[in-house]
This record gives structure tokens, C-alpha cells and sequence, in this order.
């Protein structure tokens, strides 16, 4: 396992939301209520960006079809058309002055 660093604690605050790419996985590093998130950027359903995404009460929400996933696991809470798979969230690992994500080399 690998730690790559997404970003400086020094820039994260209030609202932070930013998408980074990493080999060929497209992720999002975003704050909610004080708590830093990581998952993959496109709708598993649509490939649809999550960058604008829907944040409430610990469920995200695609804008596009209104999937609804779980900001604690990403399982798929609700489909409006044929179900898909589970949103790929990663944990968040904090290394000195850096916040970021662990990989298998």
C-alpha cells in the first residue's frame, strides 16, 4: 500500500470540494459537517460528474438521475431506473501536513 497525498491541510475549510485524478481513478476530496470525504467522481449509474452533487443528511445525491448513495459506505440507497453498483468511496488517511488515500502499488 501507497500513500498519495491529495492536498495541504493548510487549504481545507468550510464547503472544500475538489476533483483529483490519480492513474485512472477520477475521485472527489470534499468537506462535509466537518468531515473529509473521498469517492469516485462519476455516477456509477451514468458516469454523470458528482462534482455538483446533492450532499444531505449523509446521502449524496446525483443530479442527473436522483441516485442516491450513502456518504458512510457508498451503498446505493435509491435508483430511479435499473440499480447499479455501490459508489467506491476510500478512506482518508492523514500524513504529516497532508491529507490524501491509500492504493495498492
Amino acid at each position: 500500500m501507497r500513500f498519495f497525498p491529495l492536498e495541504k491541510l493548510i487549504n481545507l475549510h468550510n464547503g472544500y470540494s475538489r476533483q483529483f485524478k490519480i492513474d485512472s481513478l477520477q475521485l472527489l476530496l470534499v468537506e462535509h459537517l466537518g468531515e473529509y470525504l473521498i469517492f469516485e467522481a462519476h455516477c456509477p449509474h451514468g458516469s454523470h460528474p458528482l462534482a455538483n452533487a446533492a450532499i444531505d443528511g449523509g446521502v449524496l445525491r446525483c443530479q442527473l438521475h436522483q441516485y442516491e448513495f450513502s456518504l458512510a459506505d457508498g451503498k446505493l440507497i435509491h435508483a430511479t431506473e435499473a440499480p447499479c453498483r455501490d459508489l467506491r468511496t476510500f478512506a482518508v488517511v492523514y500524513e504529516r501536513n497532508e491529507i490524501g488515500m491509500m492504493l495498492e502499488d
